[in-house]
């Protein structure tokens, strides 16, 4: 769950999951963050609604350990 000023500058990050403040300064996340923003569409009882959260990487790692198929991972050639 993302928390912006009136200026739009980011000023807190919590995980949904289990509710831990994640590290935020001048607008920038200081650690390992899940974000997720997924528009439902056609054939869910969803269509219309988006939803949007957070995870922190423990609960990230946690919540895909219990995949029955794991998340697909790859290396990144090129760091921002």
């Amino acid at each position: 769950m993302r928390k912006y000023g009136k200026d739009g500058r980011l000023e807190s990050v919590i995980c949904n999951r289990c509710g831990r403040k994640l590290a935020v300064r001048n607008g920038i996340v200081r650690e390992g963050v899940f974000s997720s923003d997924h528009a439902w569409d056609f054939f869910s009882e969803k269509d219309g609604e988006v939803h949007h959260f957070d995870l922190c990487e423990e609960c990230y790692d946690e919540v895909t350990g219990e995949f029955r198929v794991a998340v697909e991972v790859e290396e990144e050639i090129e760091m921002l």
